[in-house]
């Protein structure tokens, strides 16, 4: 899995948090370790953020965060990642079919 972000994974004084560290730090509560994509910037710089033309291919937004699953399904939005993280931790996906 792969998460696109605009840079920190760490804490921050914003109210709520940062969008991308909230996403970040659920998938790592849940047990996933997604492959960091760090793609700098605001969105709202369009074409001219370089680094966030992949973002832009796969959602048609410049927004992060994105998560996108092994099988490219796409979450968008921290608080849909967040949720998604919950319902989905990873030691459920590995454990075996069946029990």
């Amino acid at each position: 899995m792969k998460l696109y972000i605009c840079w920190g994974t760490f804490k921050a004084p914003r109210p709520g948090g940062h969008p991308c560290a909230n996403a970040y730090e659920a998938l790592t509560e849940a047990g996933h370790d997604p492959e960091v994509i760090r793609t700098y910037g605001l969105g709202v710089l369009g074409p001219l953020n370089v680094t966030r033309r992949e973002v832009k291919e796969l959602t048609g937004e410049w927004t992060v965060p994105v998560l996108e699953l092994d099988d490219g399904t796409l979450v968008k939005d921290s608080k849909e990642i967040v949720a998604w993280a919950r319902a989905n931790p990873a030691s459920a996906q590995e454990a075996p079919a069946g029990g």
